[in-house]
């Protein structure tokens, strides 16, 4: 993707505040589940959208808008308004104080169209939009929201949320948007009622006992090497846009090669990229062990019974495993297979031996060592959150981080409905990574078994 450098532009906050809950709320503490206390989703998530302006709502003021649908979506989402607090065996817990959520309200000199493709990942203009109010980045004791509001002098906005992952998957977050989106249109309450039963899900058995192979969580020894390569400071975020025509030119490769069976959208893209990027990375040890931990959503599973509301962290993240040689030399098959067989570990089963890995082992994060996950969140609406000025002209994750990438959806300037993907690469990746993934996709499909990386051809 394309992004500007030279745009200049200031935007003038006013300060912070706390919105609490339009009506009295409940005064209680409620424990988090054992997946969403886990130490990997100890940290604070921001989402973007932006809108462009509407003729018919020239009237109406996103701040106050926004705003009062918030409050309003707080009466039912109340433990958003409160603060974690950690006890015994740092087990987290929510005390719904109704303490409020923070709020700014901002104007910036600008209009969206200016932005160009700025609003994309990884929106370089980032902290404009989201601003860091010192203090409030924390996850204990600080504010589980931080929603800035931007009004463009065209009559458009952005909308940035912050959110403590602890509290909630982008599933749950899109949940609770959308309900501020139906109390901004008139509805006295959200179609879909939260369900806490964080208790009732999630949580570790008693005694807890693992019984299934968790590679996403395997701490294995990390050489200096391999720690400076996935260093994210030696890392630049960058994006890289599907099209439909890509996309299908990856399948029709796929059904090139003969004896396999269908795949989806993601797990084509994503073993792409998970081979590219091992490539870009160029591990100096062939056997080195990479992984690919494709984020699943849990909800639906059979025997899990996760009723429709349940907004907590409701997901695992299955690792597929190869040696860095053998998933740079063969075929892309061979990836869409590991990653096909990863997912289909995520059972009843699995998922219960997740929680009760975490408790017995004291809550670790997941193995950073040569790992990359990726979620694909293309079918919660991003794209189609509306509080009346229409869909977004893009709504989603604005960045990825050094192991975390970001599947999403995308129009492009020639109306293509394609996939965006968010990722981190080297910088020699990156500096030539404008070339057409056509092109490359053409150079690929005549190099299966000698890859030919599309970020360094010339």
């Amino acid at each position: 993707m394309a992004f500007s450098s030279t745009l200049v532009f200031t935007v003038k906050r006013r300060e912070p505040e706390l919105v609490a809950p339009a009506k009295p709320t409940p005064r209680e503490i409620k424990k988090l589940s054992d997946i969403d206390d886990q130490e990997g989703l100890r940290f604070q998530m921001p989402m973007m959208f932006f809108y462009r302006d509407n003729p018919s709502m020239r009237e109406k003021d996103p701040v106050g808008v926004i705003r009062e649908g918030l409050a309003k979506a707080l009466i039912y989402y109340y433990p958003f308004a409160g603060r974690i607090v950690e006890g015994d065996n740092r087990k987290l817990a929510v005390d719904c104080n109704s303490k409020g959520v923070l709020f700014i309200e901002a104007d910036a000199n600008l209009k969206i169209e200016q932005l160009g493709e700025n609003i994309l990942p990884p929106c370089p203009f980032m902290e404009e939009f989201l601003h860091d109010v010192p203090g409030s980045g924390g996850i204990i004791g600080c504010p589980l929201l931080l929603i800035q509001v931007t009004r463009f002098i065209c009559g458009g906005f952005a909308l940035g949320i912050r959110f403590n992952h602890t509290m909630a998957d982008a599933y749950g977050m899109m949940q609770f948007v959308n309900a501020i989106t139906e109390f901004v249109k008139g509805a006295c309450a959200p179609s879909i009622l939260p369900v806490w039963q964080r208790e009732q899900h999630f949580n570790a058995r008693s005694p807890p006992r693992i019984t299934c192979t968790h590679n996403e969580y395997e701490q294995i020894p990390q050489n200096k090497s391999s720690s400076d390569i996935v260093d994210s400071d030696k890392m630049i975020r960058t994006a890289i846009f599907f099209s439909p025509q890509d996309i299908q030119a990856l399948r029709n490769h796929m059904s090139s090669l003969g004896n396999f069976g269908r795949c989806s959208r993601f797990e084509l893209i994503t073993a792409y990229l998970w081979k590219c990027r091992t490539i870009a990375l160029n591990p100096v040890d062939p056997n080195e062990v990479v992984r690919l931990s494709a984020i699943t959503n849990a909800r639906g599973k059979p025997g899990l019974n996760i009723p429709t509301g349940y907004y907590g962290n409701g997901f695992t993240f299955p690792a597929a495993l190869s040696a860095a040689g053998i998933l740079c030399t063969s075929p892309l098959s061979y990836a869409v297979q590991l990653i096909q067989n990863a997912k289909a570990q995520q059972s009843e089963e699995y998922i219960k031996s997740v929680a009760d890995l975490l408790v017995i082992k004291k809550r670790p994060k997941y193995t950073r060592s040569w790992n990359l996950l990726v979620s694909d969140i293309t079918r919660l609406g991003f794209d189609k959150v509306d509080f009346g000025w229409g869909n977004p002209a893009w709504g989603g994750i604005p960045f990825a981080t050094s192991n975390i990438s970001v599947c999403m959806n995308f129009k492009n300037r020639k109306g293509e409905d394609g996939i965006v993907v968010s990722i981190c690469l080297p910088p020699l990746a990156v500096e030539n990574s404008n070339m057409s993934l056509r092109r490359w996709l053409v150079i690929r499909l005549f190099a299966e078994c000698k890859l030919i990386y599309m970020f360094r051809c010339a």
